[in-house]
């Protein structure tokens, strides 16, 4: 688990697309992409949530690596888990819909048919935890001091022409261009930090500084407040009985814990161990091997930890991930080269071998969405866009669907490999003796970066394939601090990593891809590529006028990304594997696009007197 910080805010805001029309004197309780709001003005709370949820107990979850700041603001650095219940947005989401988000420290919202700015109204009642009111000013602060200190934020909210408080509790973002339908979203995503905390004095006397990493216990608005840690292992946040939010819609039946603390970890075998011993409560599952054959004890047999595969979180996201060639390297620009790679990739016997066939193979940087580029040619007005940029994007696009080679015995292995020599053949290399080498003589080589251990069995099978055809591949694990400094810098070969995808992609995209972002420190274009056919595709896609227009033009996208070869793309699974210790409970509803864990969960007495409660 991460740390909900304004840059990962920023991160999983990932939503675009078409906004409900209004009037620019309107006023709006909700921000809804594509479609009418599901939850009318004035509705009582969201449909999957139970509001005689009794509050109490403690709910412990594993977080991974360190934490060395509670200033979700810094680029740098490892913040702590969990500073998303201490900060709150202007709007936020709910679980049963895809990309809409409803009033939380605003109470409404209104934007022009032209979408040229968007206008917050501050909810009156809206409190930091001190009692002073969070405000517009509060705000502006906000945004001026995240563009000021984060890439990430600079970046993402460049449309931003002008903010300025406009009145009482109203704020307005007006943009530097018009008919992007996804700006109001976006800026409803924003996370809001008390002016007044920060520009003060801590407990010594000293002046607080925003620009400067601390361990001093935050100040925020939301449902809990972070009241101890103990660093490098754990922290813990206190459910705030005088939270302003609590009997708001959007907050009614949720956040029912007393205490939510996080239990960090370095290794993931360390830490499975843990649960197995009942140090945390709760395990999503990421590796094949461990899900079948490690559950085999006491706890398991006995009814305490339950496991469940749940299907809501794929509902409404594309995945792509795998082992991204970092294009900023010369080895990489040329596309054989890239391609060449892939051929070395056996997923169907790694799925017969140590995924227990558990997965399937990714073939769309949308893949399991109607945005994924469909069999066969692009046809239609999906063709009519590629159309537009033909001289821009590579030929292969308008022949047909993108394929992933495959393997599965020695023998298709062994064809794999011969067509990637061919075009590493193509590309300038040759075999010298069992060398791989080029015009100059020098082996082709890479290093691939991973996060921990969990990849290290997939990244190996890669490097060993690529090294029997003459290649110097080899893989180094690094540490979760190590691993994000790099990834920021792009201080790497190859790295195993991936992007998230909304149902409403938009603005992000630009991060992601954009030739804005390649030498943007921070920014998500982790394979460096700047090519003006995504460019001009990436820009059909913001300022799609309809639906219709955006899933047409993020086709014809997926089909261009696919071309390039910027990913050797892995697997994922339509379900999501968790074990938990039996002593919660839920609405006998998920929400469509979530588990809700913990959010909308609660402490079931009884299960946790069964169970054997839980350590404090």
């Amino acid at each position: 688990m991460k740390t909900l910080s304004i840059t990962l805010a920023i991160a999983v805001a990932m939503a675009a697309g078409t906004p409900v029309f209004s009037q620019e004197d309107e006023w709006h309780h909700a921000v809804a992409l594509d479609a009418e709001p599901k939850y009318p003005a004035g509705f009582e709370m969201f449909d999957y949530v139970n509001p005689d949820a009794p509050k109490g107990g403690l709910v412990r979850m594993p977080a991974f690596g360190g934490f060395d700041t509670f200033n979700p603001v810094l680029p740098l650095g490892e913040a702590g888990g969990g500073l998303g219940l201490v900060y709150e947005t202007l709007m936020t989401p709910s679980g049963d819909e895809s990309s809409v988000s409803y009033g939380l420290l605003a109470e409404a919202v209104q934007y022009p048919e032209d979408f040229s700015s968007v206008t917050f109204r501050m909810n009156p009642d809206a409190r930091w935890a001190d009692g002073e009111p969070v405000t517009a000013e509060d705000v502006l602060w906000s945004f001026e001091t995240v563009m000021e200190l984060s890439p990430i934020a600079s970046e993402y909210y460049a449309p931003v022409e002008s903010a300025e408080v406009i009145g009482e509790g109203e704020i307005r973002f007006t943009f530097s261009e018009t008919g992007n339908r996804e700006l109001p979203y976006i800026m409803g995503q924003l996370m809001v930090l008390p002016q007044h905390w920060w520009e003060g004095e801590n407990a010594d006397g000293e002046a607080r500084d925003i620009g400067a990493s601390t361990l001093e216990l935050p100040m925020g608005s939301g449902p809990y407040e972070l009241t101890g840690f103990d660093a490098g292992r754990s922290i813990s946040y206190t459910r705030n009985p005088d939270y302003w939010g609590a009997d708001e819609p959007v907050r009614i039946g949720t956040n029912n814990f007393d205490e939510y603390r996080l239990e960090y970890f370095r290794d993931l075998t360390v830490a499975f161990e843990a649960f197995k011993a009942d140090e945390f409560d709760w395990w999503a599952e990421n590796m094949a091997r461990r899900w079948a054959t490690a559950y085999d004890f006491p706890a398991v047999r006995d009814g305490r930890v339950v496991r469940e595969e749940f299907e809501e979180p794929y509902r409404g996201r594309g995945l792509m991930v795998g082992f991204i060639m970092n294009l900023r390297d010369e080895k990489f620009e040329n596309p054989l080269v890239r391609q060449a790679i892939n051929y070395a990739f056996d997923f169907e016997e790694l799925n017969r071998t140590i995924f227990y066939e558990q997965y399937s193979r990714i073939d769309s940087f949308f893949y399991g969405t109607e945005l994924a580029a469909p069999d066969g040619p692009p046809q239609g007005l999906e063709l009519e866009i590629l159309e537009e940029v033909r001289d821009l994007v590579p030929a292969s696009v308008f022949e047909g669907e993108y394929t992933n080679p495959v393997g599965g015995s020695e023998e298709a292995l062994r064809a794999n490999l011969q067509e990637a020599l061919r075009l590493f053949g193509e590309a300038g290399y040759t075999l010298n003796g069992t060398q791989l080498v080029d015009a100059n003589g020098q082996q082709f080589g890479f290093e691939i970066m991973l996060d921990g251990p969990t990849i290290e069995p997939v990244a190996l099978h890669l490097a060993q394939n690529l090294n029997r055809i003459g290649a110097n591949v080899t893989v180094r694990g690094v540490d979760s601090v190590q691993f994000v400094n790099r990834l920021r810098s792009f201080d790497y070969d190859v790295v195993y990593q991936g992007w998230a995808q909304s149902l409403s992609p938009g603005n992000e995209q630009r991060s992601f891809w954009g030739s804005s972002s390649v030498e943007e420190e921070g920014s998500r274009n982790y394979a460096g590529i700047s090519d003006p056919g995504i460019d001009a595709l990436i820009t059909k896609i913001v300022m799609a006028p309809d639906r219709e227009t955006l899933v047409a033009a993020t086709r014809a996208l997926d089909r261009v990304l696919l071309a390039n070869a910027i990913i050797v793309p892995s697997y994922t699974r339509s379900a999501y594997p968790a074990a938990r210790w039996n002593r919660f409970s839920h609405p006998e509803t998920l929400p469509e696009f979530e588990i809700g864990f913990p959010t909308n969960w609660w402490w079931d007495e009884e299960k946790a007197a069964a169970t054997g409660g839980n350590s404090r």
